[in-house]
């Protein structure tokens, strides 16, 4: 069903399908102090490309595998 795991089903387990992967470690990432918030506008695509990666998003945000940012950061 996920692009990526069909294409490269040696690196993914047989069950990734079904279970969203644990989540052991919460990560941070420590900011230099002043530091302003660095956000890029995404990459363009076509109208097909834009509709299949957001069927493949929202799967993945179904699936639990991926949960919508709250960061001001950003990065395309």
């Amino acid at each position: 069903e996920l692009p990526v795991v069909c294409e490269f089903p040696d690196v993914f387990p047989g069950d990734v399908f079904d279970v969203p992967p644990e989540r052991e470690v919460e990560f941070a990432i420590d900011l230099i102090p002043g530091t302003s918030p660095i956000s890029m506008a995404p990459y363009r695509m076509s109208a097909s490309e834009l509709k299949k990666l957001k069927k493949q998003l929202e799967e993945l945000l179904e699936k639990k595998f991926i949960r919508p940012s709250v960061s001001p950061w950003g990065a395309p």
